[in-house]
């Protein structure tokens, strides 16, 4: 039986464009325009930590949050990854993968901290020609 509350916005909303629903997680594209291919793995059932899931389903996680993490680091290129499992605003288990690159508005700091910079218009729009593609990918990782 599925779990959800209805004062959170992960239970009542996708969270971003799905890329794949399966039983337990989804996959989702979010809408961020300084991070093209910002995807966020979310559990489907209203859980508020990582260590209320039985160690099966942890694994389950994470094995999902691993595969997006190497079809972004494939499509998109980036400098580096930041994986991040907060919560704090949204208490529901879900986990950012976010690209990152030496020109983001926000590199090296967190993309949550104050811009440093805003992103060159050309690198951008390259990374934004790129999510055709990470959509595709992803819905064959699965």
């Amino acid at each position: 039986m599925t779990e959800h509350s209805v004062d959170c916005e992960l239970c009542s909303g996708d969270g971003g464009e799905i890329l794949h629903r399966a039983e337990k997680f989804r996959v989702v594209l979010v809408d961020d325009p300084l991070y093209p291919g910002f995807c966020r793995v979310i559990w489907n059932d209203h859980v508020k930590e990582m260590t209320d899931l039985p160690i099966a389903d942890r694994s389950t996680l994470m094995a999902a949050v691993c595969k997006v993490e190497s079809v972004v680091r494939a499509v998109m290129q980036p400098e580096k990854i930041n994986l991040a499992s907060l919560g704090n605003m949204t208490p529901h288990v879900h986990w950012h993968v976010i690209p990152r690159y030496l020109d983001d508005a926000h590199f090296p700091s967190p993309v949550w901290a104050q811009a440093q910079r805003q992103p060159l218009p050309a690198s951008h729009a390259q990374r934004q020609a790129l999510l055709g593609a990470l959509r595709s990918a992803i819905s064959e990782q699965f």
